[in-house]
């Protein structure tokens, strides 16, 4: 009796802790992150404002642990896009990172305001970059096991693709596209980001 009730109350713990992620991640999409309050979140989760400490000691605790989520996320659509077509592989996961980018769009932008002027968000928002940057370096290492020579240094290279897929979602998404030339959809951006990637690894067009 005691291990059931034990399971149900990690059970019940688990839904409140979602509860105030997903309170979290609409009260950040609405009012930013910085003007959101531990109140504002609790109320959206239909919570009471103490039940916040038995989960998180601070609003910057409950920001990371949405950053390790979209973290896991990424990896594991990394991981899904594999197939035996490269190009297919690098566009998948391009498409992948832009969906991922956008659903935890009001967390990041908070990151990166805090990485600013906080040093341990500094080495978080490092951190969030680091789960591409090793995929990349797995998936050139494959290859390269595989009979591929990438003739890049292989960190380099890595940094460069990330910061590209970082960038163009920042700028596409929170700085609102560039100020010359048309709009760019997200399939033109995924292609042409896709292609740029392959080209870089492969020297050739896919």
């Amino acid at each position: 009796m005691n291990e059931v009730k034990s399971m149900a109350m990690r059970a019940k713990g688990q839904r409140t802790e979602a509860a105030l992620q997903d309170a979290a991640r609409e009260v950040f999409a609405t009012k930013g992150y910085f003007r959101a309050k531990i109140s504002d979140i609790t109320e959206a989760a239909g919570r009471s404002a103490g039940s916040f400490y038995n989960y998180y000691d601070s609003k910057e605790q409950l920001l990371e642990s949405l950053l390790d989520l979209f973290s896991a996320e990424v990896l594991a659509l990394s991981v899904q896009a594999k197939t035996a077509d490269p190009y297919a592989t690098i566009r998948t996961a391009v498409a992948a990172y832009f969906a991922a980018y956008r659903k935890y769009l009001p967390e990041l932008v908070g990151v990166f305001h805090l990485s600013m002027t906080d040093e341990a968000f500094a080495r978080r928002w490092r951190e969030n970059r680091a789960v591409g940057f090793r995929s990349i370096i797995s998936g050139i290492a494959q290859l390269e096991k595989a009979g591929h020579k990438v003739d890049l240094n292989h960190d380099a290279l890595a940094s460069a693709l990330i910061s590209m897929l970082d960038s163009y979602c920042w700028t596409s998404m929170v700085a609102g596209g560039e100020l010359a030339g048309d709009r760019i959809d997200d399939e033109t951006a995924i292609e042409t980001i896709a292609n740029i990637w392959y080209r870089a690894v492969f020297a050739a067009k896919p």
